[in-house]
Order: C-alpha cells, then sequence, then structure tokens
C-alpha cells in the first residue's frame, strides 16, 4: 500500500511540474512574440464579435420568430422550419443549381490562377510581367455591379456588345445571351474567373519567389527544360498553398455568391441560377422569415463544416496537408 502510495505521490509531483513547465513556457513565449499577439487582438475581436457571437441568433431557426417578442418570447416549433425547407417543391432544384455551380466553380475556375502564375513566372521581361498583373488583378477591385453592368452591357449586349458584334460580322444572329438560361451558368463562372483570378495569381506567384533557385540550377545540369522544371520543381513546391487554398474553396462550396449571382439573374434566367443565397434573401428579408431563412443558413452552414472536415481529414492523410 506505501509503494502504492508513493508511486501516485511521484505522479502527482511529476504532472504538477510539468503543468508549471508548460505554464512558464507559455510566459515565455508570450514576452517572446507579445507585439504579434498585441496585432492579433483586432482580428481575434472581429470574429468574437461578428462570427462566434452572432451564432447564438441560431435558436431561432427552432422559433417561429417574432420581432416584437424576441428570443425569450417567440414560440419554439422544434423542427417546423426545416421540415417546411425539406419540402419545399423547389429547394432541390436551388440546391442543385447551388451545387452545380460551386462545381464548375472548382473545376473550371480554381487551376486558372494556377495556370496563369505559371505563365507569368517563365516571363523574363519586368515591365510586361508587371503590366499583366496589374491589367488580370484590377478587376478583384471592382464591385460585382460593376462587372454584371460590363457584362450585360459592354460584352453580352445584342446591340453594343463586343461578342455579338463579332458573331454578326461573320454572319450570325445576335444572341440574347442574358435571357438564356442555357448560358446562364457559364456566364456566371466566367464572371467570377474575371473578378478572381489576378488574386489567386498574386498567391501562386508570392509562393513561387520563395522556391530555392539552386533547385532550378541543379536541374539545368542535369538538362531539365523548362516543361519538367515546372512539373518537377514549381508545382510540387507550391502544392502546401495550392491544397489550402482547394480546401477553404470546399468549405464554402455551398456559398457561390449572392452578389455574383444577383447582378446577372432576371426573370428569364432565374430557374437556372436561383441559389441558396439568393433564396435566403427573398425569404429573409422580402418576406420577413426570419427563422425560416436562419433554417436554411443553417444547412448551408452544416454542409460546408462537413466538407471541410470531411476534405480537411483526407488531404491530411494523402498530402499531409491540412489546415489544422
Amino acid at each position: 500500500m506505501e509503494i502504492k502510495t508513493k508511486a501516485y505521490g511521484n505522479y502527482v509531483k511529476t504532472v504538477e511540474y510539468k503543468s508549471s513547465a508548460k505554464r512558464l513556457a507559455r510566459i515565455e513565449n508570450f514576452k517572446k512574440y507579445k507585439a504579434l499577439y498585441l496585432m492579433a487582438i483586432p482580428g481575434i475581436l472581429y470574429f468574437m464579435l461578428f462570427k462566434y457571437l452572432p451564432m447564438a441568433g441560431l435558436i431561432i431557426s427552432f422559433q417561429n420568430y417574432n420581432v416584437f417578442k424576441g428570443f425569450f418570447g417567440s414560440e419554439f416549433v422544434k423542427f417546423q422550419n426545416y421540415q417546411t425547407l425539406f419540402s419545399y417543391g423547389d429547394f432541390w432544384l436551388i440546391l442543385k443549381n447551388t451545387l452545380l455551380l460551386n462545381f464548375y466553380d472548382l473545376v473550371i475556375a480554381f487551376p486558372i490562377p494556377i495556370l496563369l502564375a505559371l505563365l507569368i513566372n517563365e516571363v523574363k521581361n519586368t515591365a510586361f510581367k508587371r503590366t499583366v498583373q496589374l491589367t488580370i488583378y484590377l478587376p478583384h477591385f471592382l464591385s460585382w455591379s460593376i462587372l454584371g453592368g460590363i457584362m450585360s452591357f459592354q460584352i453580352l449586349s445584342t446591340q453594343t456588345g463586343i461578342v455579338n458584334q463579332m458573331i454578326q460580322a461573320f454572319g450570325g444572329e445576335p444572341i440574347f445571351f442574358m435571357t438564356k438560361p442555357e448560358y446562364a451558368k457559364s456566364i456566371a463562372v466566367i464572371i467570377g474567373i474575371w473578378k478572381s483570378a489576378g488574386w489567386g495569381t498574386i498567391i501562386y506567384l508570392a509562393a513561387m519567389s520563395g522556391i530555392n533557385p539552386s533547385l532550378y540550377e541543379a536541374s539545368i545540369i542535369d538538362g531539365a527544360g523548362k516543361l519538367k522544371q515546372m512539373f518537377y520543381i514549381t508545382i510540387p513546391m507550391i502544392m502546401p498553398v495550392v491544397v489550402i487554398k482547394l480546401l477553404l474553396q470546399i468549405g464554402h462550396f455551398m456559398d457561390f455568391g449572392f452578389e455574383r449571382i444577383w447582378v446577372i439573374m432576371n426573370g428569364a434566367n432565374r430557374g437556372a441560377l436561383d441559389i441558396i443565397d439568393t433564396y435566403m434573401y427573398k425569404t429573409g428579408l422580402l418576406e420577413g422569415r426570419f427563422s425560416y431563412a436562419t433554417a436554411i443558413s443553417v444547412f448551408k452552414a452544416t454542409v460546408g463544416l462537413i466538407l471541410i472536415l470531411s476534405a480537411n481529414s483526407f488531404s491530411k492523410k494523402t498530402t499531409g496537408e491540412s489546415l489544422f
């Protein structure tokens, strides 16, 4: 009995020693990186105030929420809002549109910044290189309303649009692109590439700038050309950044973007472009069904959480790269 007590006493002392050592290590770490911790405070406060605290409002998805009665006075209806959502006739069409648009965005739009970065990285003329970067990066600073207006009136318009002018120049008939449902998803993906490709390119170029030049020098000695250098050095070295951006995009798979769709959607192409974000806007703000709109938001967030956890776990096991 004494041996057990002694052993237990030693164990407690060891645990206390390790705990004390960890506390001292944390204090020393804070002192060493105090400036970084202080710089992180505004970001932490932002996420706490605008991301985490509002999550308490998700309770209204289980209520028949009344603005005047508030959270505590509104009637609880359990899962009635979710039942209404899944029994809604057009819900599956809206879900299908959302999934298809995000799938096209992932397959078509995601690789384009990587391709642009690889091409720009091979350009030796600095002035030309910077001009191209500025040109493709500029749309990132424009709002969706401006890009939607340019797409509708300057590019695809039947009267003044560049595309239809070219079609007519070759003897064809003008096409009403903005009112054709079969073109709607393609236009949504293209306008997204136009706005975001430059931003992604800058990120990949920054990653490429960190590659050790001696790797390329060694490959030249071994007789490797530009193509082999690209496939065996550049792409593998930026792969961690590619994986992280891919995981982040998968996490937003249900979030295609309200503004992006709203600026090009009209009565003729609504059936092809109506997504979860636009449906939430109509039911939540226009119709005032706050509980129902919150239930839609919870469904979207839950699917996104499942996707990011699954993709992160798969990436960690297969590539060794992950978000957490």
